[in-house]
Order: structure tokens, then C-alpha cells, then sequence
């Protein structure tokens, strides 16, 4: 099949590249910088607020994959410009160019829209796809790890001196080629229009933060003590890593909220049906190797 994939450059589009190339599908890819070539993907310089790139990135497609998405931004209005209104371009250069398929990509923070601005603006782009005459669904992922993941790099940094935090609460987890290759299931399959699933690594009831945590520990070989944190402090976190960090902060006030939400596990009721997808990545095994690319990058 033909593909169009924005974020491709990112973490989860560049793995969701590699599996659809391997796969044999042809890709599109939008990109703002120069590209090294790849046998069957076409690189398509622009970016989400350009109409013509977008135009030249769908043209043809037999489905479309919207990653794309701003994770951190300093005020409602950037993650507005990344996620509502760069959705709402896709869609109508994907229903310009009669699309079959449009896949997006939200996020269980979509589900409670009041806690933080990121959450906000993917409910707003969820509104914008679920109005669309385009043949849709959508997927919300929980917290995605694995080789190539930088966001997840601080509480590997922290295991490896025995330590980790633990909000309360419970969250759900997915291994980024596991993600990937649900993606291509949805693009190239024949799911139901109009679905939205959220995903994960088959855990019953998630995993608590000390449960990451001891996970994350026995990925790196240590031995970790969880020290509980309250919200409270996850905000005075947030703000010193904020002027530490400036732009390049992890912990944003916005992220500090999401992360002190009791519940980010999946409703297992939406889970993709086991004939369409079903995970295959151990998460034990799925740490192993993100610890062991972090090494290989010289970055523990």
C-alpha cells in the first residue's frame, strides 16, 4: 500500500517508518529538515501548517497515519497550533485527495481534557477527526517506551542510582514497536470506521509507579527504593526543572499534572480485537533493550 506518515522523524513515526518499509508498503514522509534517502520512502519536505506540503504528502495515498503531535509546549496556544490545528490541515488535505484511511493517533490524556493543555487540544483534535466524512479510527496510546525513547530517560537515569519516584496511581504501558505495528494493522487492515482503541502491553490493571519502577530497576541491574511523591512536590519538580532547563524541561507544570492523575490505565474495553493485534513485546524484555540502546548511546 501507499502510506503518508507524519512524525515521522519522531520516535514512534520513525519505528512506524522502519516496520512499513520492511513490510513492503510504499511511504510518504513530512519532514521540516534534510533526510537521509531510504529505498522506498519519499521524503517530503514541509511541515503541518503548509497546505501544499501536505497536499504532496497525500496525494495518491491509500491511507494516512497521523503522529505528528506537540508533547511539550510553553502555553495552550503551542500545543493548539501542533495538535488541533496540524490535525485539522491532515484532514482536509486527506479528504481533498479522497483518502481511504485516516489513522490518528490521540492519547489517553484525551480523556480528561481538564488536567492539562496537552490533554485539552488532543480531546479538541479527537472532535475535529470524529467530525470528519473521511473512514477514520483512532488509537490512544499510554505511556510508550523503548529503543529510541528519550522521554523515559530521567527515571532509567535515576535507576541506575537505586532510586525512583512513585506518584500514586496507575498507569498503562506500550513498547513502541508494538505501537507501530498496530498502526500498520489499522492502516492496511479492515477494522471497524470510526473505532477508537487504546492500547497496551496486556498488564491486567496497568502497573503502579512502583511497579515501573522496580521494572525499570531490574532492567538497568539494581536494586531501587520508590520514594512516594506527592502532587505537591511533582509541581515544585516541575518548576525547577523548568528553570534549569528552560524549553528543554521534561517536567513541565502541564506534565506534572498528568503524571499526579490516579488512573492512565487502559479501558480494557477498548482494546483492539485479538485478530486485528495483539501485543507481542514482554515489557520485562521491552526495558532490557531500551536500558541497552541508552547504554549503546553512551547515554547512562
Amino acid at each position: 500500500m501507499k502510506l503518508a506518515i507524519t512524525g515521522a522523524t519522531g520516535f514512534v513515526g520513525g519505528t512506524l517508518v522502519t516496520l512499513a518499509l520492511a513490510a513492503g508498503h510504499e511511504v510518504r514522509a513530512l519532514t521540516r529538515r534534510p533526510q537521509h534517502p531510504r529505498d522506498g520512502l519519499i521524503w517530503v519536505a514541509g511541515a503541518l501548517d503548509r497546505a501544499d506540503a501536505l497536499a504532496a504528502l497525500v496525494a495518491g495515498a491509500d491511507a494516512v497515519i497521523h503522529v505528528a503531535g506537540v508533547v511539550n509546549a510553553p502555553d495552550r496556544a503551542g500545543f493548539a497550533a501542533g495538535n488541533v490545528d496540524g490535525t485539522a490541515a491532515m484532514l482536509a488535505a486527506s479528504d481533498a485527495a479522497r483518502v481511504r484511511r485516516f489513522v490518528h493517533v490521540s492519547s489517553l490524556a484525551a480523556r480528561e481534557p481538564e488536567l492539562s493543555d496537552y490533554g485539552w487540544s488532543k480531546a479538541a483534535a479527537e472532535v475535529l477527526v470524529k467530525a470528519s466524512p473521511l473512514d477514520w479510527v483512532m488509537l490512544r496510546p499510554p505511556g510508550v517506551y523503548g529503543p529510541g525513547d528519550t522521554e523515559f530517560l530521567d527515571l532509567f537515569r535515576l535507576a541506575r542510582r537505586g532510586l525512583a519516584i512513585a506518584p500514586g496511581g496507575r498507569i498503562s504501558l506500550i513498547e513502541v514497536s508494538d505501537l507501530g505495528r498496530l498502526l500498520l494493522a489499522l492502516a492496511t487492515g479492515t477494522p471497524p470506521p470510526h473505532a477508537i482503541y487504546e492500547v497496551d502491553d496486556g498488564a491486567a490493571n496497568g502497573w503502579s509507579h512502583t511497579e515501573f519502577a522496580h521494572a525499570i530497576g531490574a532492567a538497568m541491574g539494581k536494586r531501587v527504593v520508590a520514594l512516594p511523591i506527592p502532587k505537591l512536590a511533582l509541581m515544585l519538580a516541575a518548576r525547577a526543572d523548568m528553570a534549569m532547563r528552560g524549553a528543554n524541561a521534561k517536567l513541565t507544570l502541564d506534565r506534572a499534572r498528568y503524571i499526579a492523575h490516579p488512573d492512565w490505565t487502559i479501558d480494557p474495553a477498548r482494546r483492539p480485537p485479538p485478530a486485528l493485534w495483539v501485543p507481542q513485546v514482554e515489557t520485562a524484555q521491552g526495558l532490557a533493550a531500551t536500558a541497552a540502546w541508552y547504554r549503546a548511546q553512551g547515554l547512562l
